[in-house]
This record gives C-alpha cells, structure tokens and sequence, in this order.
C-alpha cells in the first residue's frame, strides 16, 4: 500500500479516503481471481473485528474537526432592576460580546496532532485487517492440508487393497500378472496427485465414509483357503488387513477433524459454520523472488505497524509545540454594549446653593470596543506538560526501534524457512519418484516369488509419508508468504 502523505491527507480528507479504500478497496473484480482472494475480500467487508477497527477510526477522524476550531464566544446579559442615572440618562442594560483566540498557530497545531492520531488508527486498523488475512489464509492452507491428508491415505488404502487382492491370489496360486498390474496402477495414480486437492467444497463429503472399504471377497476367500496351502502367504494378507483396517480408522480421524476447521475459516468470515467452503484444484510449490534484504526494505516501509508508530511520533512532536503554544497568552477581542434612556430634567437652578440640579439626559446608547489578554504566569504546568510529550515521544522512538528489529529477525527467518522448504520440495519430489519405481519392481518381483513382503509394506509406507511431507512442505511453503504478506501489509 502507498504512503499516505499528510499533504494529500489534509486537502483530500482522512475520512474520504479511508471511505474510498475500505469501501471499493476490496471489491474490485480481479483478473485471475482465486477462490482464496474471494474469501479475502468477504472476511475484509464482513468480519465484525475489523469493521470495529475501522468505525475507531472513523471516530478519531471526528476529533480533528473538534480542535481546529475557535472556542465559542461568550455572550454577557445585564438589566438593572432600578435604573443607573447617569449624565448620559439611566443606564438600564447592559450587554458584552466576547471572542478568545489563542495564540498563533495554536489551531493549526492541534488538527496536525489530531490527523496524526487519527493516521495512527488508521495504520492501526490495518494491522487488525492484515492479521485477519493472515489467519484466513492459514485456516484455508490447513483445510487444504487436511483435504490432500485424507485424499493421499483414500489412495493409499485403494493400494493396500490392490496388495491385498493380489496376496490372496497368489495363496489360492491364480494367475498374478494382473493383480500386480493393478498395484501398479494404483501407485502411479497416488503419484499423480501429489500437492494437489480435490476443488469439490467441503460440504460435499469425500471423507473416510467414501473411502474404499476392504474386499469383502478377501474374507471370504481366507475362509475358503486352509492352512495347509502355504501359512506363509496367509499372513501377508492377515497383515495387509490389519494395515486397512487402522487406515480406515485414521481417515475416520482425519474427517472428524474437518468441521472445527470449516467452523473456524467461517467465523472469520462472519459466516454459518457450516458453510461450504470452496478450494482451489491445486497448489503448486513456488520459488523465492527476491532475496530477505529485499523483502526487510518492503517491510520496514510499508508495514503498519511502523507507520503507525511513526504517526504516533510526530503527533508527540504536535503535543510538544502545542505545550509551548498554551504557555503563550490568549487574547479576546469584544464590544461592550449599553443601552440608556432619556431621563427628565430635576430640581431648580441656584436651588440649595445648586446642589440639587440635574439636567435631562440624552439617553444615548453607547458602544464599547474591549481586548482580553491572559496571562499565562504559572509556568511549572506548561513545563510538565512540554516534557510529558517529550518522553512520550522517545518511548516511541524505542518502541519503532524494537520492532524494527523484530521484523528483522523475523524476514530472515521466513526466508530462510521458504527457501529450505524449496531444498525439501525437490528432494522429496526425487525420492518420492525414486520409491514409486523401488515400488513397482518389488511388487512385480513379488509376484515371481523373488521379493519380501515385509520391504515391500515398509516402501509403500516410505512412499506415502514422502507424499505427505510434500503436501505439508508445500502448505509451509505457502505460510510463509502468508506471513511475508502480512508484515508487508497487504
């Protein structure tokens, strides 16, 4: 995301931007966009978390409008209940009107303080939106783990199935050349799937109940064959059994832990927990662009957390000159307003040596311009206040330190991880084709009475944990570039 410049900010308005950004921000349609972005987009506009977040900071856009403005004027009423008199006539009224201003600047101080602080919310806002991204991307990266868990242990069962069916024939000595092809079929079909799932929805089934259940025509072959016929080969069928059956009851396991992951992706979209959640048809692995020096230069740039605490530190600044502003003087300007009437003519000229004379009044009003200035003469407030911000800045100043270095650490670990799950895809992709071609010459020397069924369970198991840590590589793989994307604050 750009930076906000304070200019723009100030001639196009904090609120109307963020309005701009949070309203059509995440609905742009996007060319080539992925079921994931899709789900992006709904926890962004619906998650109550965020919406919260952002509502904040609409209201910290309101205290700028509060504090660049001029305080309200006082207006001041007097009547006098028994007319002064005066030369002028009786004074009956009397009315002020007054205007405090503060000092130069003052106003301009306190909406730079309070656009700062509301720039801080906002950078705020994009931590939570950012951290919710991350978690949605996670959540959607474990259910596709858990789809490929399942889809690789229904592969494997189809191929202990097919070893199974092809044990029995060679107990009862039947032709083995096609139940041994069939084995190697089904292992080249597992192969093919590897870091991939099913892009059905979740809702949809394709658990451990849909998995192949075991050849009901191997029980009943065993209870047909007897023990003379070679007890040796009976027990690689009793076996393979064994092997099925705890299979099937870890895909059971697996199923039962798809809804509390469905539940949770849900709920950071504001959702019905059983809503059907829809993935992509594969997730391919993916190779490092840029090196961690490259990355740590992005991030110390645009993430929100440095730019939050950035806009922190220069409101501190705002704080600081505003202390110095409040111990200059204010000063009001105002008029002064009185009513007077005429008053009548008293009393005799000479009369009591002329003492008890009053001429009549004009009974003119009269209108008396006034300043106000105070005086700021208690200087130990405005010190304390001038130093509080002082501090409170260099603990910033630490704080965007501390996580500077923390983002860091925590590039280079990242890279690092995505680059060694780059080394883990490629030598688990060699071994996985290597085991794969061990694996179908045992099961043909197998056949021909030349291989040990004891190596060829422990390969197929060998291949399936290969296949496993692939898909898991890959997942890992894609956490990290979650976790880049999120310091980076997209």
């Amino acid at each position: 995301m750009r930076r906000i410049k304070p200019n723009a900010m100030k001639s196009f308005g904090y609120f109307g931007l963020a309005w701009v950004i949070f309203l059509f921000g995440f609905n742009i349609p996007v060319v080539g966009q992925t079921k994931l972005d899709t789900y992006i987009q709904l926890a962004s506009d619906q998650n109550p978390a965020v919406k919260a977040s952002f509502t904040q900071y609409q209201a910290a856009l309101e205290k700028v409008n509060q504090v660049g403005s001029l305080s309200n004027p006082e207006l001041t009423m007097g009547v006098f209940l028994k007319p002064m008199e005066t030369l002028m006539g009786n004074q009956r009224t009397e009315i002020s009107l007054m205007q405090m201003f503060p000092w130069f600047g003052m106003l301009r101080t306190q909406k730079d303080e309070a656009t700062l602080m509301a720039q801080a919310k906002y950078e705020e806002f994009r931590t939570g939106r950012n951290l919710l991204v991350y978690q949605v991307k996670a959540t959607y990266y474990q259910i596709h783990q858990l789809e490929f868990e399942m889809k690789a242990n229904r592969d494997n069962l189809e191929i202990l199935q097919t070893m199974e069916r092809l044990a029995i024939i060679k107990y009862q000595g039947g032709n083995v050349g096609q139940a041994a092809a069939s084995v190697s079929g089904a292992v080249k079909k597992a192969d093919s799937s590897v870091g991939s799932t099913s892009g059905s929805g979740m809702g949809m089934g394709g658990g451990a109940a849909n998995a192949p259940a075991s050849s009901s025509s191997s029980s009943t072959g065993m209870t047909s064959m007897g023990e003379s016929s070679g007890s040796g080969k009976l027990t690689d069928v009793l076996r393979l059994q064994i092997q099925i059956k705890a299979l099937e009851s870890e895909l059971r396991q697996l199923e039962a832990n798809r809804p509390p992951l469905i539940s949770r992706f849900n709920s950071l979209l504001n959702q019905a927990p059983k809503t059907v959640v829809e993935l992509e048809s594969e997730m391919l692995a993916k190779v490092l662009s840029l090196d961690a020096e490259a990355f740590l230069d992005s991030v110390l740039v645009n993430n929100p957390m440095v730019k939050m605490l950035e806009a922190e530190g220069l409101a501190y600044r705002k704080q600081a000159e505003m202390a110095k502003l409040e111990g200059k003087p204010m000063f009001g300007l105002g008029v002064n307003y009185m009513v007077f009437t005429p008053r009548p003519e008293s009393g005799t000229i000479g009369g009591m040596d002329g003492m008890g004379y009053m001429p009549s009044g004009m009974g003119q009003n009269m209108v008396m311009p006034m300043v106000t200035l105070s005086l700021p003469i208690y200087r130990k407030k405005f010190k304390a206040m001038e130093k509080e911000a002082i501090i409170w800045r260099e603990s910033n100043a630490l704080q965007k330190e501390d996580i500077e270095n923390t983002l860091t650490v925590q590039v280079e670990e990242i890279t690092k991880d995505i680059r060694n799950t780059e080394l883990r895809v490629e030598l688990l992709r060699e071994q996985i084709a290597l085991t794969q071609q061990t694996l179908e010459i045992m099961i043909t020397a197998y056949a021909t009475e030349s291989s040990s069924f004891e190596e060829i369970l422990t390969v197929q198991r060998e291949l399936l944990d290969y296949r496993l840590s692939l898909a898991n590589t890959i997942i890992e793989q894609y956490m990290g570039y979650a976790e880049i994307e999120q310091l980076l604050g997209y």
